[in-house]
């Protein structure tokens, strides 16, 4: 990536988000501009302000105020970016909504795939198109996005999936969960579980449209698995906390790939963590009440 780079992280106004913003900051060139956004402008502002006057860090840090609910805003986002700056280079989907171990499932469903799956879909729509040669487009997941954490029933909604039957499989799932059929078509009441199945299915659809193009100019598409990362929102579902790495730590791993002078064709489309592909097709259906916090 030659010149001044943009890049852009959702969900960054604390947590894994904002220690990848602080990460880009202290590793990118002082020309280069790293945003910040949420949905709540106070947060945003008092983050970037913060993340911006920390030591070492090196590039421009800029709060932007961005609902990743409104696909309108979003895509907004991206065009004012391409006619400002010609497009961005890095783009890190992070944002998610916080879930509590005492809550209805059924209850959060809406908030929790707007955040996850239908905003994920957005990003990978609009942001695709104006993303650079050399860029990288990340999705944050987790282990339990591969397909076999899901009943076996329902394999073929993401399976080889395209983007628009990813969509779909998203709503169907939606509508079973109002409609109290989710448990017996196989959907477990757990909603990480196919949300994050989902997200890594969204960017495998988009990938494999565009691998030939982005591994010629050394552009990167992917999913990644940041391991148990200690967090406000990841911390209640833990009983034991040993193994969670603070927010920085884990983001570095993750900035490891984001940063990485060339591409390995190997991990392109996949679902990383820390440099290794998790496949596609492993996994268990987790036990129903077992509801510990997959990394």
């Amino acid at each position: 990536m030659n010149g001044p780079r943009i890049a852009l992280v959702t969900g960054a106004n604390q947590g894994l988000g904002r220690a990848l913003v602080e990460g880009l900051a202290a590793r990118m060139n002082p020309d280069d501009l790293v945003l910040l956004t949420g949905r709540d402008r106070r947060r945003v502002t008092d983050a970037a302000s913060g993340t911006a006057h920390l030591p070492g860090t090196r590039a421009r840090v800029e709060g932007h105020v961005l609902d990743v609910t409104d696909t309108d805003s979003v895509a907004h986002l991206a065009e004012d970016l391409r006619a400002r700056h010609g497009g961005v280079d890095i783009v890190i989907s992070n944002a998610v909504a916080r879930l509590l171990p005492g809550e209805s499932q059924a209850a959060r469903a809406d908030e929790f795939i707007d955040v996850s799956n239908s905003a994920t879909h957005a990003v990978l729509r609009s942001f695709g198109p104006v993303l650079r040669p050399r860029g990288r487009l990340i999705v944050v997941a987790s282990s339990l996005g591969t397909l076999g954490h899901l009943d076996p029933r329902l394999h073929h909604l993401f399976d080889g999936a395209s983007l628009d039957q990813v969509e779909y499989a998203v709503e169907s799932w939606r509508s079973a969960v109002h409609h109290g059929t989710a448990e017996e078509a196989g959907w477990p009441r757990w909603l990480n579980v196919p949300s994050k199945v989902a997200q890594v299915a969204a960017v495998r659809a988009v990938a494999v449209e565009r691998r030939e193009h982005d591994l010629a100019d050394g552009t990167l598409i992917a999913s990644v698995c940041p391991g148990m990362v200690d967090t406000a929102t990841s911390r209640p579902w833990f009983s034991d906390h040993s193994g969670a790495r603070p927010p920085a730590e884990a983001a570095a791993a993750v900035l490891d790939l984001v940063l990485a002078d060339h591409v390995d064709p190997a991990l392109y489309g996949e679902l990383v963590r820390f440099g290794k592909v998790l496949p596609w097709h492993d996994g268990t259906p987790p036990v129903e009440q077992d509801r510990i916090l997959t990394p």
